[in-house]
């Protein structure tokens, strides 16, 4: 593939485009748009800005990622955790409701955006697989009940807000007695239909004899139903002057055009916001499209696709919106209805500008309370608390990892929570290698195979020790290694010869290699050989860069066996005349 084509797929896809491709694309779309209205004028609500910036966050950038990204079927806009988190950090620097926070919300989107598209041309993608699932799984899991007790009081009609879930719980309980009883019966009625809709509808549907796909179309559309009956009702009964807080006038038109403000005060503030953003956006981006990837044996570049989640992040900075990334329903509706390219995206962006335009005058009674609804019903599909058990049965520190991000984000908040993820995500991957598995093998009898002498019946002797070293040598492993491999010598007074088989080492780093050094003086005074066996090449050529195999005091083996058998009769004698100091690599 050439350049051009790899930095802008739409060329590759854009030219074997036809008519029937188009037919399954415009169809996902007008499924997709009916979706997305309410669910874009929900995520705006819940990062604290006016419903249309919900709108315009899903126009452009669905357009720019069509453009720059690689999924086929990635659908790019608001989404829960990121608005959550864009609440979380422009409240930390501006009033929600002022010009001042909208403001602020455009200076993040462009910079989370420029950091996503600077880490594209950089080619970072492969920075997404040091945050580990478990970790990324409590953190979503914990956002998602945050959300969902953070909706609790536009369901009640009453004052209220936090960070926290114990901040959230207590600001609930100091004003259970304001309930608006219309507007409990409004938000609670919309949450039982919006959840009969997921599991009951379609089934409904097709046994009163509806056709498949028109049943389909009408589930999707179960929101829209929602908002549509609700914003009825408060206009036709008039319940908003009895205290049911409602939308109120929405801008009629396009997106604008913004320029966000670049005050040095005010990006230094939201950088590190920007740049947690960038990471968990990307992430769940990442996740949402290799899955649904995998079902047509598609493929994806992540670093492409930093490139063109950067494009629609600062096209939502100078459209108006908000920070976006690919979200997991509206993608997931976008492949079940048939979209085939990106083009489908753009013609849902058209879609949503027609809504803009035309549409908007009918939100003006739409009551904040099915928003509420349709954010606490959407999220609810994130929490997965499973994942504890299924982690305390396969790995007590992933397990803790776990269910430290839970707590610490429900405890002390969004960005703590998220901060303290990527730093369990990097702390893990060092514990995991910071004590890497080393096994004793022998030979497994009738074979050529080594295996742990713990878990099979091998044949060993007294005086040759072979360790299988599972794991990269580097700073942070080597003196563990060196530790265990003469705390195991001390017990043995008759071995002779210690063989470090390296199948599975694929570097050495100048530190390992030091303590290698170390290692093989310290054997040497104790009247014992060090030798490797199946180095891997790459290794090979870095050792053989370095005096270390001159001065080594026993050989290098092309395979476990040939040292084995070579090492199995050694003596006194043999050693003393020089046996090793070369190689047989």
């Amino acid at each position: 593939m050439s350049p051009l084509l790899k930095r802008l797929p739409v060329l590759d896809w854009g030219r074997r485009y036809n008519r029937a491709t188009l037919g399954a694309d415009l169809m996902a779309a007008l499924i997709v748009t009916i979706m997305l209205v309410p669910q874009s004028l929900a995520y705006a609500l819940l990062a604290g800005l006016p419903p249309e910036a919900g709108i315009y966050a899903s126009i452009l950038p669905i357009v720019l990622y069509a453009i720059f990204g690689t999924s086929r079927v990635l659908a790019v806009g608001p989404v829960a955790v990121v608005s959550l988190m864009t609440a979380a950090a422009v409240g930390q620097v501006a009033e929600a409701g002022t010009a001042g926070y909208a403001m602020a919300a455009l200076t993040l989107a462009l910079l989370s955006g420029g950091m996503l598209f600077a880490m594209g041309v950089l080619k970072l993608g492969f920075l997404a697989n040091f945050l580990s699932h478990p970790v990324i799984a409590g953190f979503i899991t914990a956002s998602g009940i945050l959300i969902a007790a953070g909706q609790v009081r536009h369901i009640m009609g009453v004052q209220g807000g936090g960070e926290t879930l114990p901040e959230i719980l207590h600001g609930l309980w100091l004003h259970v007695a304001d309930t608006n009883l219309a507007t409990l019966a409004i938000g609670a009625g919309a949450v039982v239909f919006l959840f009969w809709v997921r599991k009951g509808m379609k089934p409904t549907l097709l046994a009163l004899g509806t056709p498949k796909r028109a049943a389909d179309i009408l589930t999707k559309a179960g929101p829209v139903f929602a908002v549509a009956a609700t914003t009825a009702l408060v206009w036709g009964l008039g319940l908003a002057d009895k205290g049911v807080r409602i939308v109120g006038e929405v801008p009629q038109g396009l997106p604008p055009f913004t320029v966000p403000d670049l005050s040095l005060s005010l990006v230094s503030a939201l950088l590190i916001p920007a740049a947690l953003i960038s990471i968990i956006g990307f992430v769940e981006s990442v996740s949402v499209a290799q899955t649904l990837a995998a079902r047509k044996r598609q493929r994806i570049d992540p670093d492409q696709e930093l490139l063109g989640l950067g494009a629609a992040n600062m096209g939502a900075a100078f459209t108006g919106g908000l920070p976006v990334t690919g979200g997991f329903a509206r993608s997931v509706v976008n492949a079940d209805a048939g979209a085939e390219t990106p083009a489908a995206g753009a013609f849902t962006a058209v879609g949503l500008a027609f809504a803009a335009i035309a549409l908007t005058p009918l939100l003006y009674f739409l009551p904040q309370a099915t928003l509420a609804a349709t954010i606490i019903v959407a999220v609810l599909g994130l929490v997965d608390l499973g994942i504890l058990r299924r982690t305390w049965a396969y790995s007590r520190r992933d397990f803790a990892a776990v269910a430290v991000t839970i707590l610490v984000t429900l405890g002390l908040g969004i960005e703590t929570g998220v901060s303290v993820g990527v730093a369990l995500s990097v702390l893990l991957h060092l514990l995991n290698t910071a004590q890497p598995h080393v096994a004793e093998v022998g030979l497994v009898p009738g074979s050529e195979h080594f295996r742990n002498i713990h878990r099979h019946a091998v044949q060993t002797y007294p005086h040759v020790l072979t360790l299988r070293i599972d794991e990269s040598l580097y700073f942070a492993n080597a003196r563990f290694l060196e530790t265990m491999i003469l705390d195991r010598i001390s017990r043995s007074p008759d071995l002779r010869e210690v063989i470090l088989m390296c199948s599975a080492v694929n570097s050495i780093d100048y530190s390992a290699l030091e303590t290698l050094e170390a290692l093989h003086n310290e054997l040497a005074a104790r009247n014992i050989r060090l030798h490797l066996s199946e180095v891997k090449g790459p290794v090979m050529d870095r050792l053989q860069q370095t005096h270390f195999l001159q001065h080594l005091s026993g050989k290098v083996f092309k395979s476990q066996y040939d040292a084995f058998h070579a090492l199995a009769k050694a003596d006194g004698a043999e050693r003393g005349n020089g046996a090793g100091a070369g190689t047989d690599a």
